[in-house]
């Protein structure tokens, strides 16, 4: 690309009188600067390593950059979030690329069922890693997750396809589906009932996309993951227990569960605990916990079936095995 059309591109001023007329590729990683590149930052000490490994071009925002090669292209920008997105929109306009934004539960889901990864590229969320896997890749399916960032790389980003209609459930309880979907019927699956129709959303995808997956891979999301304890707070088998922590980061699945304790089981005790001022949806206050500590306390001291703890990880119970799945059915 020429200096001319990248000034165009990314509406940048030109603060050097360079000899170099075009650049070879682009990066925002000092490290990955090859001869001839351009280079997006405005950390000097990046820039300076940028030079020593050969770059042609810099585009930065901070003004008290002062140019110290006059031979290379000097290019001030208003973001350089926003030139390097600039960049990669003419890059993709010459590609034949789709980008879908996807729900955290059709993210965590379709990872699991796709059984070619390497087909679909997710999108990191952090912007100098979605620049540099697009700007990179030869993959043509591009999918993440944060609106912003996906809206800033494509504007007219695709959503999965709403109100699928090829599959059902048959039987469910909070933590265990059997439903069909494709003909077939999947038995006691470690899937949330209220799930079931972002499955549907990311088996319609790979289907559409052609990208082979198999529903067995299903298992818990990290958005709700429920592990039976007893007393002391250790994991045990779930038909030697009455209680259940379910760690979560998301609370719309919290005010799901609960209202489907609500109407399936209404002798089942639930509580939520959250950081403070953690708002929940028809609850008037959660117990607030301002350490892993107090989780742990409240825990052995509440009266409880069902405790839903937002923003921890399961790690915080002790002896906590390695099998993802605690919910074996006992006659098995």
């Amino acid at each position: 690309m020429t200096i001319d059309a990248l000034l165009n591109l990314t509406d940048g001023m030109l603060k050097s009188t360079p000899t170099i007329q075009s650049i070879e590729g682009a990066t925002v990683f000092p490290s990955k600067v090859e001869h001839g590149d351009l280079f997006i930052s405005s950390d000097p000490e990046e820039i300076k390593s940028a030079l020593a490994n050969g770059a042609y071009a810099i585009i930065y925002d901070d003004e008290h950059i002062i140019p110290s090669d006059q031979e290379i292209a000097w290019i001030q920008v208003g973001s350089i979030e926003d030139a390097a997105f600039r960049l990669l929109r003419y890059v993709i306009l010459a590609k034949e690329i789709e980008f879908f934004l996807l729900n955290e539960h059709e993210n965590s889901l379709l990872k699991m069922i796709i059984l070619q990864k390497g087909a679909i590229v997710f999108i990191a969320e952090d912007w100098k890693k979605a620049f540099e896997q697009i700007l990179n890749s030869s993959q043509k399916l591009f999918v993440g997750t944060d609106k912003d960032l996906m809206k800033q790389i494509k504007p007219d980003v695709k959503l999965l396809k709403s109100d699928i209609n090829e599959g059902y459930i048959i039987s469910d309880t909070l933590f265990r589906t059997t439903f069909k979907v494709g003909g077939y019927v999947y038995q006691n699956k470690e899937l949330i009932p209220f799930h079931f129709d972002h499955l549907l959303r990311v088996v319609d995808f790979c289907e559409t996309h052609n990208q082979p997956y198999s529903i067995d891979r299903i298992r818990y999301t990290k958005q709700f993951i429920p592990v039976f304890i007893d007393g002391e707070l250790k994991t045990t088998q779930s038909s030697k227990s009455d209680k259940v922590v379910i760690f979560t980061d998301n609370l719309t699945d919290i005010n799901k569960a609960r209202e489907y304790i609500k109407y399936q089981n209404s002798w089942v005790k639930s509580i939520v605990l959250t950081p403070p001022k953690t708002k929940v949806e028809n609850l008037d206050r959660p117990m607030w916990f301002e350490s892993e500590d107090e989780v742990r306390k409240i825990l052995k001291s509440a009266h409880f079936n069902y405790a839903f703890v937002y923003t921890l990880d399961k790690s915080i119970l002790n002896n906590i095995k390695k099998e993802y799945s605690l919910f074996a059915p006992s006659d098995e």
